[in-house]
């Protein structure tokens, strides 16, 4: 039988389907190890060939984990609530529910094409009742927590209540809001509803007013990747800073853990960084200064307190709420004018533009509590509100951002640092701002000659003696914001008793989202779940209107794989302590701040409630690279529906189109189904070259719009899923960007068919012999067992592949049908090829899945080479090679050498001036 890649494929797919052969369960008596790619999301479009990159990896290391010995938890489901599938339904009536099942159905399909060996009965959906149950429990235990900073845990809002009793808020040492110092007698005197505003400003999960992305158009809030140049991704709608009241995770209590457990984790050192640059810890001080006409201080947070008499202008975020206090009449017009078009950018967009200065003077004047000296009191977008306290001292001397504003509004720069031994200069003269991480103070009275560290102690300490401040470490981490103004998402368990928001009992749960007549914002504005009928409780208290944001339900997934169906639990101990947590998270680049730290979080949490046994939810995590399209071009001649081929474009005037890659084939068009596949395009003309239209490329992201995405579909049925992995692998390193290209993709398919012929006769009958393995034989594929192990424990597949090439080509010239070397060799192919390896497994008598076979050792005494192939020059020049044994000394070798026919050939009679012999290298005759 010849290699039919279609019907092997379909066989085997369907004997996983029937055996279950992913299937796994809890088993004390083999190691675990869980394998898992990050959530997709089930867009309409269905998968292009991007999209498996990192899914075909980590199955790559899921079966060869098996094939070790381990119990492997590999499964998959689906990020399933989100904006897109709303949008849809708001512009179609069509329910999102149903438009989701639909795309889940379509991803489910082309999965199982590819081969993948997920356990299919651990599947869920986010919009699952039975799933988002746990995230709204998650949700209620954070709302009864609160986070102690001295025992550095989440604890129970009972005790706080306990304490609050007995001493009022003075001993307590918490991560909290803005809270008045209050006695027990205050606290026992104060109404339900106060304790429960109190209450509020210290749990885990709270309300509270916060600036947001605000989309009119979409009616509801950002994130901040959901937002582009102020616009919407989706849409292109206008975004506004607003504030508004939101729910909130206070995950910036656990920035300090977040930070300092990173280093217990097998992550790459620049995703690590990027993470503690998000985290963003900082040790400074916060300083007072007061205002002229104004009994409300600026209160600023610095990193660097021995600079303070370089303060020449203070600046607020357009946020602050000092802006409107501090306004002076004669700029109030400018001001609102400055914060309305601040409104129009996120936060991250304002980080990002760090060359730019924009600002306005507000009038008013600060007092350098140092100096004594006025300072004009700026407002800048470069300022935010959630980082420090919203407003800072700038020193334009030793701050680039800050000598870039100096300069844009000629404000005084004054230099305070120098290198030792270095003169002061001009800073009128200066190009840029002085980097003053280590030096001498100057004109700085209090600390002048101080180096920095030990004038920032000596200012500390004066700071704190004068009661003007105190030492402070900060973080640049935002508690977030977990509140979205949709339809499509979890809704939040939280009714409202006299204004003050209550969570439902545990056992009212799950509240599943209710119908609406339409996927809209109500006419008074509220989200559209306010359309919702009788969305109160039993007691008839209203039920929020908000639901939880996208990642809500991507924060824990991972423990729910663990246990999918229990009713009683998130996560069983049993499971989770047979799991654990994940061994291998692949997922792309795009996620290494929001969902890696929203899911550490979460974790982390649920460690501190003893819901799950590890503070880190994922040991190892790889980035795959993104697999960009490769776009074709026709070239059509200005004004005419004629097209010329590439190289002969540059003789006429021609507009570059994009084409669908899908007719072109190496480059060349398939100028017919060109004609069909637009009208405007039935009657076009084309200028070839020999014969053929060759069209240009161009690397660029995949996309619809540029005609440039390819469905795996259409590769499966050409040449097979077996050829599409393997060939993705071959694409190049997994964690780098590379183009798709199908220029390459037949030569995967036809090692396919010379594999298959190893262990077929001439006339494609199964034909291994159970003769013994030659030394040649067996050197081949030990050499390869060891070189595919090192590789899959590197993730380097590329380089796989090419051995598994290099293999099949070598035991195709020795002519090899043995079963010593060919089992081993179905089993080393069949993580990456699993369709023709089951195939090849069963025909070599295997009545069990090659999934089970036990993966090969390699021996070393097949891969030590006992001769080498010595290359014979002659003045310098390489004549001919000699294969000599590697234990043969000098003489031995000359003697060998000059009794060779060749030698005696290229001798012509004479005799040689010299014979230099470099052991097992190289001789050189010397004539």
């Amino acid at each position: 039988m010849d290699y039919n890649f279609n019907e092997i494929e379909k066989k085997w797919q369907q004997y996983w389907r029937d055996k279950k052969t992913y299937k796994v369960d809890v088993d004390n008596n083999r190691p675990k190890f869980y394998v898992l790619d990050m959530f997709p999301y089930p867009s309409g479009a269905g998968l292009h060939v991007g999209h498996p990159l990192g899914y075909i990896a980590s199955d790559i290391y899921s079966r060869y984990k098996r094939q070790q010995g381990f119990n492997v938890l590999h499964p998959m489901g689906y990020d399933a609530f989100g904006l897109p599938a709303e949008q849809y339904a708001i512009q179609t009536g069509q329910h999102p529910a149903v438009t989701t099942e639909k795309n889940i159905t379509r991803y489910r399909e082309q999965l199982d094409k590819i081969g993948f060996s997920y356990d299919w009965d651990r599947e869920f959906r986010t919009c699952d009742p039975e799933y988002y149950r746990w995230t709204q429990w998650a949700f209620v235990k954070m709302f009864g927590h609160w986070y102690n900073n001295q025992s550095q845990k989440a604890e129970p809002i009972e005790s706080l209540v306990t304490e609050f009793k007995t001493n009022g808020n003075s001993k307590v040492n918490a991560a909290c809001g803005e809270v008045n110092p209050f006695s027990a007698a205050q606290w026992n005197a104060m109404s339900e509803t106060q304790q429960q505003e109190i209450l509020l400003s210290y749990r885990l999960a709270y309300l509270a007013d916060t600036m947001v992305n605000w989309c009119s158009a979409l009616g509801t809030v950002l994130a901040n990747d959901e937002v582009k140049e102020g616009l919407s991704v989706r849409g292109g709608h206008p975004v506004e800073q607003r504030k508004m009241k939101q729910w909130c995770l206070r995950i910036s209590a656990y920035a300090q853990r977040l930070l300092d457990e990173l280093d217990t984790v097998d992550w790459t050192d620049s995703l690590k960084e990027i993470q503690r640059n998000w985290i963003g810890r900082s040790e400074g001080a916060e300083i007072f200064f007061n205002v002229e006409g104004s009994n409300n201080p600026i209160l600023v947070f610095t990193t660097r307190p021995d600079t303070i008499y370089g303060v020449t202008f203070m600046v607020l975020a357009p946020e602050s709420e000092l802006v409107n206090e501090l306004t002076k009449p004669e700029q109030r017009a400018a001001v609102d004018a400055y914060i309305a078009e601040a409104k129009k950018r996120t936060e991250r967009e304002r980080m990002a533009d760090a060359k730019r200065a924009t600002g306005v003077f507000t009038g008013s004047y600060a007092i350098n509590p140092f100096t004594n000296e006025q300072i004009p009191i700026w407002i800048s977008e470069y300022v935010l509100a959630g980082y420090g306290t919203g407003a800072i001292m700038a020193v334009p001397a030793h701050d680039s951002r800050d000598f870039i504003f100096a300069r844009t509004f000629n404000l005084p720069i004054r230099q305070v640092v120098a290198q030792k031994g270095q003169e002061p200069t001009d800073p009128a003269t200066w190009e840029e701002s002085y980097d003053s991480k280590d030096g001498i103070a100057i004109n700085s009275e209090l600390i002048n000659g101080l180096p920095t560290i030990e004038a920032i102690k000596k200012i500390n300490n004066d700071i704190e003696t004068r009661k003007i401040g105190k030492r402070k470490v900060n973080y640049r981490l935002r508690d977030a914001i977990f509140s979205r103004q949709r339809y499509w998402g979890e809704p939040f368990p939280i009714y409202y008793k006299d204004g003050m928001p209550y969570t439902l009992n545990e056992d009212k749960l799950p509240l599943e989202l209710p119908e609406v007549d339409a996927f809209l914002p109500t006419e008074q504005g509220e989200p559209p779940l306010g359309r919702a009928k009788n969305w109160n409780t039993s007691d008839g208290f209203p039920l929020e209107l908000s639901t939880m944001p996208g990642f809500a339900g991507s924060s824990a997934y991972y423990l729910r794989y663990m246990d999918p169906r229990n009713s009683n639990a998130l996560v069983s101990k049993e499971a989770n302590e047979y799991w654990e947590n994940v061994d291998l998270y692949i997922g792309g680049t795009e996620h290494a701040t929001g969902h890696l730290i929203y899911s550490r979080f979460w974790n982390k949490f649920l460690f501190d409630l003893g819901v799950v046994c590890k503070p880190e939810p994922f040991k190892k995590l790889i980035n795959q690279g993104m697999i960009q399209g490769r776009s074709n071009f026709v070239y059509r001649v200005k004004n005419t529906n004629k097209y010329v081929s590439l190289n002969l474009k540059d003789q006429y005037d021609v507009t570059p189109i994009h084409v669908d890659v899908n007719i072109v084939d190496n480059d060349i068009l398939d100028v017919d189904k060109f004609r069909t596949w637009m009208p405007e395009y039935k009657d076009a003309e084309f200028i070839l070259e020999d014969g053929k239209y060759i069209c240009g490329y161009a690397v660029e992201k995949m996309s619809k719009s540029m005609w440039n995405v390819v469905n795996p579909d259409m590769i499966v049925d050409r040449y097979g899923a077996d050829t599409l992995r393997m060939y993705e692998m071959f694409l190049g390193p997994l964690e780098q960007s590379k183009p798709w290209d199908t220029n390459g993709i037949d030569g995967v398919h036809k090692f396919f068919r010379r594999l298959w012929r190893l262990y077929h006769d001439s006339g494609m009958n199964f034909s291994v012999s159970n003769e013994t393995a030659t030394k040649d034989e067996l050197k081949v594929i030990h050499k390869t067992i060891k070189k595919v192990t090192e590789d899959i424990e590197k993730f380097s597949f590329n380089t796989s592949v090419s051995a598994f090439m290099i293999c099949v080509n070598e035991l195709t010239d020795l002519k090899c049908n043995k079963r010593d070397v060919l089992e081993p060799l179905a089993i080393i192919m069949s993580p990456y090829a699993p369709h023709i390896a089951e195939e090849l497994w069963s025909a070599l008598g295997h009545t069990t899945s090659i999934c089970d076979a036990q993966w090969p050792k390699y021996s070393n005494e097949f891969l030590v080479e006992s001769a080498f192939t010595c290359p014979v020059s002659f003045n310098g020049k390489t004549r001919f090679t000699l294969e000599l044994p590697l234990n043969l000394t000098k003489e031995e070798v000359e003697k060998m050498v000059l009794s060779n026919e060749n030698t005696i050939k290229y001798l012509e009679g004479k005799q040689p001036k010299k014979i230099i012999v470099v052991p097992n290298k190289i001789v050189n005759i010397v004539m």
